[in-house]
């Protein structure tokens, strides 16, 4: 055991030691031998995004009351052909004004398929996004949304809005279509060990400036443009976070650190074994579309866990493109400067790197509004106001936040103080404590992240503290 132990320690060492030491913002002219000499990718659909705007309806629609006809409190859009397309959402001009109504929509399957029935959009997305007063939160392409809703592959497309009340302005139908999968299959998480990370392709022209600063933020931890970092075992973990704890600094390859470094390690650590965590690149992020740079905050003291409320009718296949079809409707749509949350999970327990910035480092997100600010948003793919978690899901959850939070001394089955942004249930600058591992809805008046996900928390936290070597 300890033959196998030092083994392990060394090699970690070893690889850790070997990594640049500078993350400063390598040039597309600069950028590695190792990862210019690689071979060009296969090509692939880069995606897209329609945007239709509503009309009031006519008798071509049936509104929600079954007759035919105009309503000024209706907007909606006839049956039509569109181009391709698997998610879709509605956005509207003003980010602070709330649709408060109901969006149905039906879709027909890619290549003459079958319409589906009727399903609802969830409209109640105001308590993600930026705090207020941040840069983010303050930018001009912000749009009010709905959550994005996965259909799948389809080309056909009918949509119908009641307002309660008088609708937002503007509002318009997105439809985004993921383009087609980055080569390689995605990795399935089934153990706690895994292989060396390998490095992913290249595009045929090399890495972009974006790319390569995307993957420069976790090249301590993954071979330089990995699809994949690798799992580490507790004792790994351990002894690198105690010899190299500059790893975790808020501090990355498009702007210089904002904030304190990171202390010094604790003699005895508690910390969770790193997971496999697929990257950026391994989910086929486009890096262009994002704003450039990085935003840290001072560290996490706490994990806010969502549902995607995108629907679950994607394979575990298909989440790549769930991811890329959101981080598309963030970012383009809503206005978003990157894909909101830190970390997403899909239903078979894979673990997903979110916004870029480096995956053991303090990213700011746009998860939670009014706590995005020392916190860490983690996403699980789908909804679960009615369907029970996978257990998978549930161990991912522990698991990532055993090992990040641990990064930063945290009890996953603790209580946290967090001062609130504003734009929540709290005046700005209020100290409100929290759960360690919180649901949305501690933090907003929101049914995130679904009951039947909220209600296995306590489960995830006393699993994640174990994983710590917490009693």
């Amino acid at each position: 055991m300890r033959a196998s132990l030092a083994t392990s320690i060394a090699v970690t060492c070893a690889a850790v030691l070997a990594l640049p030491v500078s993350l400063a913002a390598p040039a597309a002219a600069t950028v590695p031998p190792e990862v210019a000499a690689l071979p060009p990718g296969p090509e692939r659909l880069p995606g897209s995004t329609q945007s239709l705007p509503l009309e009031p309806l006519d008798g071509s629609v049936r509104g929600f009351g079954g007759k035919a006809g105009s309503d000024p409190a209706e907007r909606g859009l006839a049956r039509r052909d569109v181009s391709p397309f698997s998610l879709l959402g509605v956005v509207w001009d003003d980010p602070v004004a709330a649709l408060h109504g109901r969006v149905q929509v039906r879709t027909r399957a890619a290549g003459g398929g079958a319409w589906s029935q009727w399903q609802d959009v969830e409209t109640h997305n105001d308590e993600h996004g930026a705090d207020p007063g941040t840069t983010e939160g303050a930018g001009r392409a912000l749009k009010g949304s709905t959550a994005p809703l996965w259909v799948g592959d389809s080309d056909g497309v009918e949509i119908r809005v009641r307002g309660e009340e008088q609708l937002p302005e503007g509002l318009r139908l997105e439809l985004v279509h993921p383009g087609t999968e980055p080569g390689g299959a995605v990795p399935q998480v089934r153990t706690a060990a895994a292989p060396a990370a390998p490095a992913a392709p290249a595009g045929p022209a090399g890495p972009t400036a974006a790319e390569a600063a995307a993957s420069a933020v976790n090249s301590q931890l993954a071979p330089y443009g990995a699809a994949w970092i690798p799992a580490l075992s507790k004792e790994a973990t351990e002894v690198t976070f105690r010899h190299f704890p500059e790893m975790f600094a808020p501090t990355g390859p498009a702007e210089p650190a904002k904030t304190t470094p990171v202390a010094a390690a604790p003699a005895k650590p508690y910390i969770g074994p790193r997971p496999k965590i697929i990257t950026r690149k391994g989910w086929g992020a486009d890096e262009k579309l994002r704003e450039k740079g990085f935003v840290y905050t001072k560290s996490i003291k706490a994990a806010f866990v969502h549902h995607s409320a995108t629907g679950n009718n994607y394979t575990c296949r298909q989440a790549p493109s769930v991811l890329r079809s959101i981080y598309r409707y963030h970012v383009q749509s809503s206005g978003w400067r990157d894909f909101g949350y830190n970390f997403a999970i899909d239903k078979c327990g894979n673990i997903y790197e979110g916004r870029a910035g480096g995956v053991a480092k303090p990213v700011l997100g746009a998860h939670t509004l009014g706590f995005n600010t020392n916190s860490m948003g983690v996403a699980v793919l789908g909804s679960y106001d009615k369907s029970t978690p996978p257990a998978a899901v549930l161990t991912a959850i522990a698991r990532l936040t055993a090992w990040k939070l641990g990064l930063h001394g945290v009890n996953p089955n603790g209580t946290t103080y967090l001062t609130s942004g504003g734009g929540n249930l709290y005046k700005k600058g209020t100290k409100v404590k929290l759960r360690t591992i919180a649901g949305h809805r501690d933090g907003f008046a929101t049914a995130c992240p679904g009951a039947r996900l909220y209600g296995k928390l306590g489960t995830a936290r006393t699993t994640s503290a174990k994983y710590q070597g917490r009693r």
